[in-house]
């Protein structure tokens, strides 16, 4: 898990070394054990390097493998690289390192792009010919691990994070009209391969882009999910589902155990976190750390799991820590979390998953969290209003959409009425071949676009602002292609997520999984009171704002005179949505 950054020059220029420079320093967080650059005529690379897999200096980057003429930057982490090195030494290929960065080198140099096929795991890459001068870039399936790109004069650049590209300088950061929409629709979700800036873009889940030294690009996709199953899968009993997703789980997590550290669990006392700590106890880890974040109670709402957690710790005989987190530590380091968001991000647990980073980041480097699992299991509440429906695409706007088009329309200013692109969007995604059912199409746009770019991209970031790596079992991408043949009605079973829950009662306390699902807002950003509402209205009034000119002024102050009252279907507050924005760019924008 690192933080990567080229310039791609088309002009036969030498890439700006200063400007790759600052890239890289902007990163240093994501990747604080090591720092590589190689600059060269036409191109350039830099590295921010986090030891996960063999730790020596043998698997610094950049990469390059001078015999072969291929070079490498690459971000995550392939967990069948020891198998992928055996098969590549049977075709005669000798390694340097053990990590799986020289892994991923000669595979491309042996399979060319379809190389890609063969990896399970997380990552975004550069590799680049030194003869033909190509480059290839690339993103994982389910998008664990981000890419970032832009064009400058004469260039292109790429990185980890957008602030990195910021500090590069020469970026169009005015707003980009259908990403306003997406972001205000969404919950903040922008989909690949837009963002919020018109300058830069990300590349999509499960894309390659090859780019020519005269600046032609070639896009590809090399995955996608389908939900199509056989008449055997239709016929087969809900019991035997269990049977093949307990086999699944097991591979899933046993597969993220592979590393050179130790690998410890976040525990949040929910079914899914749980299930995972008990499969890593499974799988015998030795010295299993597990880590677990709580709040204040506030208005009767309960603000930790720690009970749960706890359970499942005793159970398992796992090295425990409680982090509890006042209200005011969360208010008072907000500011840090805007800092740390590689995009403008309104979850409330943010915060929560930031200052939990800082804490476990104190004893371990990696751990298995349990994101994805509600997506790709059907344990969202607009899934059963799905089922059989006649108007899947109006049904699912309904539910999960903040603000429909008239509503926009009211908040953003004219110059920013782009078309209804978040409606058209999930039309768009839900018509697409490969999935029949309507639960089935909500299942996959969820997995890989909403799953992507929200609490994926939040842990990634999050944990990344303290050099701490996270792995998600739940986004094994066979995984993932096993539960898409699972019938509907198995998932929505027992209140959402049955054959997930019945699974897991072979493995871990009934008493985890019985129990109402938890939810722990964070009132100040629910509601917006005291400090936080007070830097809301100073960013959404600031001299910076007025002269961006979002927002509707009227829609603000509507807003602003009764914060509380405007939720969105979600229980997100509307009012944060247009704060926070505000505040991110004025955080990020030299």
């Amino acid at each position: 898990m690192c933080g990567i950054a080229g310039e791609i020059r088309f002009d036969g220029a030498m890439p700006d070394a200063t400007a790759l420079g600052r890239m890289v320093a902007a990163q240093t967080r994501r990747g604080p054990d090591g720092a590589g650059l190689d600059v060269q005529l036409g191109r350039g690379f830099g590295h921010r390097r986090l030891k996960i897999m063999d730790l020596s200096e043998a698997a610094q980057q950049p990469m390059f493998d001078p015999a072969l003429g291929v070079g490498i930057v690459f971000n995550g982490a392939v967990y069948n690289h020891p198998e992928l090195r055996a098969e590549l030494e049977g075709l005669g290929y000798s390694f340097y390192s053990h990590g799986d960065t020289e892994v991923l080198l000669k595979a491309y140099h042996a399979w060319g792009l379809d190389f890609v096929q063969r990896l399970n795991g997380m990552f975004a890459f550069a590799i680049w010919e030194r003869d033909s001068g190509k480059v290839v870039f690339g993103r994982d399936r389910l998008g664990i691990k981000p890419f970032y790109y832009t064009e400058v004069d004469g260039a292109l650049r790429f990185a980890s994070s957008m602030p990195a590209l910021l500090q590069a300088g020469g970026v169009d950061s005015s707003i980009d009209p259908v990403a306003l929409n997406s972001y205000l629709s969404f919950h903040a979700v922008v989909p690949a391969p837009y963002t919020l800036l018109k300058g830069v873009r990300k590349l999509a889940p499960g894309m390659l882009m090859v780019v020519h030294p005269d600046g032609r690009r070639e896009e590809k996709t090399f995955w996608s999910l389908q939900a199509v199953r056989t008449a055997e899968d239709e016929a087969r009993s809900f019991d035997d589902w269990c049977d093949l997703l307990l086999e699944q789980l097991r591979a899933a997590v046993k597969r993220r155990l592979v590393a050179d550290v130790p690998v410890g669990a976040l525990l949040s006392g929910g079914v899914d976190s749980s299930l995972i700590v008990g499969l890593m106890a499974e799988a015998r880890v030795r010295d299993l750390h597990t880590y677990n974040v709580g709040f204040e109670d506030v208005g009767g709402e309960k603000g930790n799991e720690f009970e749960y957690a706890q359970i499942v710790a005793d159970r398992f005989e796992t090295r425990h820590e409680r982090i509890f987190v006042p209200e005011a530590d969360l208010l008072k380091r907000l500011p840090e979390a805007v800092e740390a968001m590689s995009e403008p991000m309104v979850s409330h647990d943010c915060i929560g998953f930031y200052l939990l980073s800082e804490a476990v980041s104190r004893h371990t480097k990696v751990v298995q969290s349990g994101q994805g699992a509600d997506e790709v299991f059907g344990g969202y509440h607009w899934y059963p209003k799905l089922d059989g429906s006649t108007d899947p695409v109006g049904d699912y706007l309904a539910a999960f959409r903040d603000r429909d088009y008239a509503e926009y329309k009211q908040v953003v200013q004219t110059a920013y009425h782009a078309e209804d692109f978040s409606g058209r969007f999930v039309a768009e995604r839900f018509a697409l071949p490969g999935a029949e059912d309507p639960v089935d199409q909500a299942l996959r746009l969820d997995t890989t676009v909403m799953l992507v770019d929200d609490p994926v991209k939040r842990v990634d970031n999050m944990t990344m602002a303290f050099g701490l790596e996270a792995r998600v079992p739940f986004l094994d991408h066979e995984l993932v292609e096993f539960a898409a043949r699972i019938p509907a009605r198995h998932k929505l079973a027992h209140g959402g997520k049955g054959v997930l829950k019945e699974t897991a009662r072979r493995v871990i306390p009934a008493a985890v999984i019985d129990r109402p699902k938890g939810y722990f807002p964070v009132p100040a950003l629910k509601y917006l009171q005291g400090s936080v509402l007070d830097t809301v209205r100073d960013a959404l009034s600031s001299r910076a704002a007025r002269e961006r000119g979002l927002f509707q002024p009227g829609y603000v102050e509507k807003l602003l005179a009764s914060p509380g009252e405007h939720i969105t279907p979600l229980r997100g507050s509307k009012l944060w949505q247009l704060g926070l924005l505000e505040w991110w760019l004025q955080t990020h924008l030299p």
